[in-house]
Formats: structure tokens, sequence, C-alpha cells
């Protein structure tokens, strides 16, 4: 199989326990890993034969912006069952969801959640 991968896609959203972080929000960051046949579009030139990044990148925007998780878990799950659900091509899907600044009283450059899931 092949692979697409979309690297920190960046978004706003109001992710958290805390009711702050819901109220505030943040930025956070997505990457993609995309397991899918790209041969046929790669042969034939043929945008319908693939994953069109731009309608995906939409798609995991409305959820990344969309109604708050508690968890960044919970996040990454669900891209991933909405990125599956959407795109019968693909076939396993490994989704990285960075919170860079998580509200504790400590430097480093975030916390990540990496999940990966294949179709059933």
């Amino acid at each position: 199989m092949d692979k697409m991968s979309l690297q920190r896609i960046e978004f706003y959203g109001r992710h958290g326990v805390f009711a702050e972080e819901q109220k505030l929000g943040q930025r956070y960051y997505v990457d993609l890993d995309l397991t899918m046949d790209l041969q046929p579009a790669g042969v034939t030139d043929d945008l319908t034969l693939t994953v069109n990044y731009a309608e995906l990148f939409y798609l995991v925007k409305g959820v990344v912006e969309g109604p708050p998780f508690k968890l960044i878990e919970a996040l990454a799950e669900k891209i991933a069952s909405t990125v599956l659900d959407s795109y019968t091509k693909i076939n396993e899907i490994t989704v990285k969801v960075t919170k860079p600044h998580p509200p504790f009283d400590i430097h480093f450059q975030g916390v990540t959640v990496e999940i990966h899931r294949k179709r059933a």
C-alpha cells in the first residue's frame, strides 16, 4: 500500500478538561498518514482516483474546530472515524494530535497523542 501524509495542519479548537480551555481555545496541530492505493491516480493523473487533500483538510477542520472534547484522545478518535467513514479509498489512518500549550506550569513543546486505525 501507498501512503499520503498531511503534516502539521494547524487548527484552533476548544478542547480540554478545564472550562477555561473550552472557553478560550488554543492552537492544535494534526498530522495524518493515510494508507491507500495511489497507483490508479498516479497512472491516470485523475483526482477522482485519490483523496482530495483540500477536501480532507476541511473535513478535519470541522472536527477540530467543532464541538469540544475533554481529551485529545477522543479528538483523535473522532478524526480517524470521520475520515474513514468519508473516504472508502483509505484502508488505514494514523492520526497525531498535538496540543502545544497544555494548561500546566511546565515548559515543553506540548503533548501529542498518536493513534492508528484500520478499516474493519
